[in-house]
């Protein structure tokens, strides 16, 4: 079973904290500290992810199949900046005071192994909408195609119904997009404001066009479930893809930013990522996050 979190609608609002490891962390104490976190996370109010680092520090490098940190393709055209989170937590509900507070305590709980590197609050905005005002995630797969997309098949237990995922804290340049006119602005992204049409004559360099899934060999189909955020006048998106894989994310990273064919997506003319990183959402069993890919008595694979 998946972390049901993962599948179901954007909540109102949410909260990111993303952790790092305290190199003085005895392993057996992290270990113990995971687990009883894992008991403690449903999977729906708390979707939890491991980082390839924390995951090799428990298990060996091979414990989770398709798992390996987040890199910027070699001849990306634009800067991605790569970060390392052992773990990640994503805090979904209606209050944003009681997301503070159950951050809080979670930092408390975690301080004995983990740090806080990251806390980000973020919100629903209208109907599921970037701050620019469009859709976001309007090519989102549904129903069995968003299962197959999101979630690990076929590959055992301890392992089937988890997710790899990627993620990116984008910052957008609200000034330097509103001083675009709307004719623009809508070149850039590849769809109409008014009706989220998609435009057909759109440029190569419309994000549409840049990330179109189906347009891949193979296709690259992810789950996106992302969020806006704020912090003072600065703001953006918070961007996370679920999949069964990370190589439909890479595929896509690797077109948007000129890697592929040297055409950089204009979403950049407005906005730029301050973070990228990959992890691990395990999958849950009887009730409760399953961690058997990480047990010390597990077979090499």
């Amino acid at each position: 079973m998946y972390q049901t979190g993962i599948f179901e609608p954007i909540p109102a609002h949410g909260r990111y904290l993303g952790l790092a490891r305290q190199p003085s962390a005895d392993r057996a104490d992290v270990r113990a500290l995971l687990q009883a976190l894992a008991a403690e996370v449903d999977g729906r109010q708390i979707v939890l992810g491991l980082g390839a680092g924390l995951v090799t520090h428990l298990a060996g490098a091979d414990a989770v199949p398709g798992l390996h940190d987040f890199h910027a393709p070699a001849d990306s055209r634009v800067a991605l900046p790569e970060t390392r989170f052992d773990l990640w937590l994503w805090l979904r509900g209606e209050d944003p005071a009681a997301l503070l507070w159950q951050a809080d305590a979670l930092r408390e709980r975690l301080a004995p192994a983990f740090v806080v590197v990251e806390d980000l609050a973020a919100f629903r905005h209208g109907d599921g909408r970037d701050l620019t005002g469009y859709e976001d995630g309007t090519e989102n797969p549904v129903g069995e195609a968003a299962l197959a997309a999101a979630f690990v098949d076929h590959q055992g237990p301890g392992l089937d119904g988890a997710s790899l995922l990627a993620l990116q804290r984008w910052q957008h340049d609200l000034s330097a997009f509103r001083a675009m006119t709307p004719a623009r602005r809508d070149l850039a992204i590849g769809r109409r404001l008014v009706d989220n049409e998609e435009i057909e004559d759109a440029p190569a360099t419309a994000h549409v066009k840049r990330t179109a899934q189906e347009d891949f060999d193979p296709e690259a189909f992810v789950l996106r479930r992302s969020m806006p955020w704020l912090d003072g006048a600065a703001g953006g998106l918070y961007f996370t893809a679920f999949a069964r894989s990370l190589d439909a994310f890479e595929a896509q990273l690797a077109r948007m930013s000129g890697a592929e064919d040297g055409e950089v997506d204009a979403l950049f003319t407005f906005s730029h990522p301050l973070t990228g990183a990959t992890l691990w959402c395990p999958p849950m069993h009887d009730g409760r996050i399953d961690l058997r890919a990480l047990s010390p008595d597990r077979p090499p694979r």
